[in-house]
């Protein structure tokens, strides 16, 4: 087998006395390693999932390997790992299925275990791409090597499914409940709801913003999404994602990188139905947008506060440097983290959690830890420059309320600091938790994913 499953490599806090109040590092493991699949996905790509729960009192985490005997894009397999006292061991791997995504987690309080997967049905392993099959597997968390419960999605009317899912799979872990969304190229996601007697008994599509203002008018496809189900209620935020639609920037762009294509993710979009079995979508907001300097936007996560209140935070760039010289020559370079708090759909609060100009520090992927006893955690990292000039490159965590930091952010003092990561999110069933647990690349050891477990 290509993969690595790792038990090695226990590291504790750091050496040197942490400063009072200071997170701590309590365990960090190699979870796996891969080769890269060369498809346009990678490990971390379904960023607004996760693919690391908590189920059954245990840790689990999936994982891809690396087909040798098949061409891309269908070219990986799904893994699932789970952590015990030796570390972590690999408990599952599909026996057949090929697919060109990972493949994310969720789990209900009872502890069941879940994995969406996204089979091709295209038999040729060296053909590029073709139709695909959604499904949903249903581990028991006390005894995961045995073969999950198939469970296929019932959908409205017949989707053209393809290896380019962009979906989204989040749980409602105290009802039993589940929701899948699943991109159809750039008009629509299709949508299956599992609810708690185990029926799909609700499916629809979620239409995407009109791009009315564009020269050429067209939908909005939004990609990457943060996305909760609570008591039924679902929320869904994330960024644009279309080939860039300003012309002249296109043409620009082309001369650079001679490929006719470059993507726009500077719009971040917000929408919500109270109850998916019975209402619709409402209209979408747009939450924040960086489209006139043909800027940058990463969706970071969504929480529901239990007042009802969702919580958002994401990062920004402002300009696209390569175009700036030429279309916006005034125009300032800035790096900024953003939060904004959501009522009834409609945007209560914005704040910059960090602003940062162009030789500054540079926020990166951000997650929330909604801790037991009521705080609000954000956890991000951070790459760059401190004022003094001292290069960055680590995850930092803060305690937010009301937009501001009551606990301004501190280093994570790990040992192997991770770029990218995901957490056991209360968005996929995982119930709250005292300590914070990361899944992510580490920025030491190429091709390696990470496991850290940190106290805030």
């Amino acid at each position: 087998m290509a993969v690595a499953a790792v038990a090695a490599g226990w590291w504790g806090a750091a050496a040197e006395s942490p400063a009072v109040g200071a997170p701590r590092v309590e365990v960090e493991e190699v979870v796996y390693r891969f080769q890269p699949a060369n498809n346009g996905a990678g490990p971390m790509w379904c960023s607004g999932s996760t693919c690391l729960v908590r189920a059954g009192g245990r840790l689990f985490a999936s994982g891809l390997e690396t087909l040798t005997n098949a061409a891309p894009l269908n070219n990986v397999r799904w893994l699932l790992f789970t952590r015990g006292e030796q570390g972590w061991r690999l408990v599952a791997a599909d026996p057949a299925g090929r697919t060109r995504e990972p493949c994310p987690l969720a789990t209900f309080h009872d502890g069941r275990l879940f994995l969406s997967a996204n089979p091709t049905r295209v038999e040729d392993r060296q053909a590029y791409g073709g139709p695909a099959r959604p499904e949903v597997l249903e581990f028991d968390a006390t005894h995961p090597e045995r073969t999950p419960r198939r469970l296929l999605p019932q959908w409205q009317g017949e989707p053209a499914f393809t290896e380019h899912s962009y979906r989204s799979f989040a749980a409602d872990g105290r009802h039993r409940e589940l929701i899948l969304f699943q991109n159809i190229g750039y008009t629509h996601a299709e949508w299956a709801f599992l609810d708690r007697e185990g029926r799909w008994s609700a499916q629809g599509q979620l239409r995407w913003p009109w791009g009315a203002e564009y020269p050429k008018p067209q939908p909005i496809r939004v990609c990457y999404p943060d996305v909760a189900l609570v008591n039924r209620a679902v929320f869904f935020c994330g960024v644009s994602d279309i080939v860039e639609p300003n012309p002249e920037w296109r043409a620009f762009k082309r001369q650079l990188t001679g490929r006719k294509w470059d993507y726009d993710f500077r719009r971040l979009f917000f929408t919500w139905t109270p109850d998916i079995t019975r209402e619709p979508f409402r209209p979408w907001v747009e939450i924040a947008s960086r489209e006139k300097t043909c800027g940058w936007i990463t969706p970071g996560d969504l929480w529901v506060a239990p007042d009802g209140a969702v919580h958002l935070v994401w990062s920004e760039r402002a300009i696209d440097e390569r175009l700036r010289e030429r279309f916006f020559p005034e125009a300032e370079q800035a790096y900024v983290l953003g939060y904004a708090v959501i009522r009834e759909g409609r945007v209560v609060l914005r704040r910059e959690l960090l602003h940062e100009p162009a030789d500054g520090l540079r926020p990166g992927r951000a997650r929330f830890h909604p801790a037991p006893d009521g705080g609000l955690w954000v956890v991000f990292h951070v790459s760059g420059r401190e004022r003094d000039g001292r290069p960055v490159n680590e995850v930092r965590l803060g305690e937010v309320r009301d937009g501001r930091w009551v606990r301004p952010p501190m280093t994570v003092p790990l040992a192997h600091p991770l770029g990218d990561f995901f957490t056991a999110t209360v968005r996929a069933g995982s119930p709250p938790a005292e300590t914070i647990d990361l899944l992510g690349t580490r920025l030491d050891e190429a091709n390696t994913i990470g496991y850290a477990r940190v106290r805030p």
